[in-house]
């Protein structure tokens, strides 16, 4: 154990889930146990709302539609850009439509084992009890989800599932969900119920005697900083893949905000939980700037395969079927193609390490469409895919009706994020973390179409039920910018500001994010050792020195200045980046995406130890110059009982 890296502290532990009824019982407990807030006292109530993705417009429409006073914040010029549009592949519900054997509890299973038993049951159990209203309620907003012949909603399987219950709407499915709730949410704006914040970005947490009351904003357009109040705080802001510099995520996806609110106390819980997708546009050159997506769901019809012979670098079509090697359906018969996307990328990087890749560089996998379009037909492939195909000819400039895809596994989702309990709230009181910004539900590997499962779950459904705990011993006395926390909150974002623009070195923030994003995939990426993680860590910190030593921003504060933007945000992912390894070397053992090479089976698969290790690592920022403590929140299986994972 690196414990000249960290020290432990106190256990930690979820106690508002009800552990005196069953786990089927315990959400519809909860609810009831729970206190509530009638109608005319929500309007004395104002909920801060940061971020406008599923969960966080979600979460604004529903709560603002209850009669709360919501203020909500966007980087954006609209909630319509929100990353959550870039999800292509579907949206998971055990409803059974198909009749194949799927149920809430299968659902569940599911999802505790796709996340190699480091998620919590209770919250898992949750997500699949409510993931059947989910499709309801976006059915009666109009959501346009696919549909076979007869009028049904259609469904289609994705990784690490035998059965078919992914909803989808083309390869558009997060966009269709995101104008779902921003229909909901500009209801409520035209209403008055909810404030619109439009291209600001918070900066500072406000915590007034022990709770969450407001946060520090900066106008990305004007410049101007200021402070807002409320009687509680939801984040809703998304992910932190971007510390990988290249990833799927949007440019502008970043961790400020949680990373803000960690350094005031909020816990950061299994940090090094980031999910590599298998099926992304390979890296094209040494200057991209994002990685393209190409949905899970192509692996329902696509084949993946390699060359049998290392160094085969004929065009695909000129390889016969007999010289092909099928890696997935050969390792794992009953899964496939279908396998987790953990086992996806990894098998992948292994074939390519084997020399038996293809393309530039020999990074990257063949995904086929020849047998399913021979089987089902051009048009029925088009229909169920068209767009994407679309994409990726407009990106490569090939034609994958033609010539099969190339694909390689890219830093896509995080695990990890701001601890939360059941009620989704923080380690302070008053500040709620719903969506990809908190780690609850996935565990170490998150399968495909869950993503916008919990996020319009978190919004939709349990937030809104949770929060009015809280909320029922408000209204709070009243804060303004005069109070000192408020003071204080805006003196140490207008230093850090005014610092960052003072260096006037000779390096640019991109080149910092670059070298750290590279940094972090060698290291803290689908392979990690003992010896790479404390390289690592050691090159993170003089890059953390370099940084405040020898960045260049041009331009002030008082105007729309993005490089000072991207500035703030690299410096928080430098300091996420070394608390990541330090997660990551503190867990000796290979569990979902997070592969350790001294922990592996005989035939190279993850080794869990859950001896060790069965347990949330939610940590504990500390003053500079001390290393962070280690809170451990131990992982009980009552109903999914521990065991290898196997998908052969």
């Amino acid at each position: 154990m690196p414990l000249d890296l960290f020290s432990v502290g106190d256990p930690i532990a979820d106690t508002k889930a009800p552990s005196d009824v069953p786990i089927g019982e315990r959400w519809s407990e909860r609810q009831f146990r729970g206190r509530l807030v009638n109608p005319a006292n929500r309007r004395k109530l104002t909920v801060i709302v940061v971020g406008t993705g599923l969960a966080g417009g979600a979460a604004a429409a529903t709560l603002g539609e209850a009669g709360y006073k919501v203020k909500s914040f966007w980087y954006q010029d609209s909630p319509r850009r929100a990353h959550s549009v870039a999800a292509q592949g579907g949206i998971n519900a055990a409803k059974n439509y198909r009749n194949d054997g799927d149920s809430v509890h299968r659902l569940f299973y599911d999802t505790v084992k796709g996340g190699d038993f480091r998620a919590r049951e209770n919250n898992v159990h949750r997500l699949a009890e409510v993931s059947v209203n989910i499709i309801d309620q976006c059915v009666a907003q109009g959501v346009p989800f696919a549909r076979e012949y007869g009028g049904l909603l259609d469904n289609r399987s994705f990784g690490g599932t035998q059965v078919s219950r992914t909803f989808y709407a083309r390869g558009q499915t997060g966009q269709q969900l995101l104008y779902g709730a921003y229909q909901a949410l500009e209801r409520q704006i035209a209403a008055g119920s909810v404030e619109q914040n439009a291209r600001t970005e918070m900066l500072d947490l406000i915590i007034v005697d022990g709770r969450a009351r407001g946060i520090v904003a900066r106008d990305l357009v004007s410049g101007e900083i200021s402070t807002h109040f409320a009687d509680a705080v939801v984040i809703a802001s998304g992910g932190y893949s971007n510390v990988f510099y290249l990833s799927t995520n949007a440019k502008g996806s970043n961790t400020t905000a949680i990373w803000r609110a960690h350094k005031r106390g909020a816990y950061f819980a299994n940090p090094c939980y980031t999910q590599i997708h298998p099926t992304c546009i390979p890296v094209k050159g040494d200057y991209q700037s994002k990685l393209t997506l190409m949905s899970e769901s192509l692996r329902n019809d696509g084949r993946v395969w390699v060359p049998k012979e290392r160094g085969d670098d004929r065009p695909a079509n000129d390889i016969p079927e007999g010289e092909r090697d099928y890696y997935l359906e050969r390792l794992y018969p009953s899964f496939g193609n279908l396998v987790p996307r953990d086992i996806a990328s990894r098998q992948a990087k292994n074939v390519c390490d084997e020399g038996r890749g293809v393309g530039p560089g020999g990074l990257g996998v063949y995904l086929d469409f020849a047998e399913a379009i021979e089987r089902l037909g051009r048009p029925a492939v088009e229909a169920k895919y068209g767009n994407l195909f679309d994409m990726y000819a407009q990106i490569t400039g090939e034609d994958p009706y033609v010539t099969p895809m190339r694909i390689f596994p890219a830093v896509h989702y995080t695990m990890g994020g701001l601890w939360v309990d059941y009620d989704l709230q923080s380690t302070i009181p008053g500040m709620f973390v719903i969506g990809e910004a908190n780690f609850s539900d996935h565990g170490a590997n998150r399968l495909g179409a869950s993503a916008l499962m919990q996020g319009l779950a978190d919004g939709y459904f349990v937030l809104p039920s949770t929060i009015s705990s809280y909320l029922a011993d408000g209204p709070f006395e009243k804060v303004d910018e005069s109070h000192p926390a408020a003071v204080e909150a805006m003196q140490s974002v207008q230093e850090e500001v005014q610092k960052l623009l003072s260096i006037n070195g000779n390096r640019t923030p991109a080149s910092f994010h670059r070298e750290l994003g590279q940094l972090m995939w060698d290291y803290c990426g689908m392979e990690r050792t003992d010896e790479g993680l404390r390289k690592a860590i050691d090159r993170i910190r003089e890059l953390r020195r370099e940084f405040w030593s020898d960045l260049k921003v041009g331009g002030d504060w008082h105007s729309f200045n993005q490089t000072l933007e991207h500035a703030g945000r690299v410096a928080d992912f430098i300091e996420l980046g070394e608390l990541m390894c330090i997660d990551a070397l503190h867990r000796n053992e290979s569990c979902g995406g997070h592969f350790r090479a001294e922990s592996q089976t005989p035939e190279g698969e993850a080794l869990r130890d859950d001896e060790n290790f069965a347990y949330v690592a939610a940590w504990e920022w500390t003053p500079e110059g001390q290393p962070p403590v280690l809170h451990k929140e131990d992982l009980e299986y009552e109903y999914v009982h521990l065991a290898q994972r196997s998908y052969k």
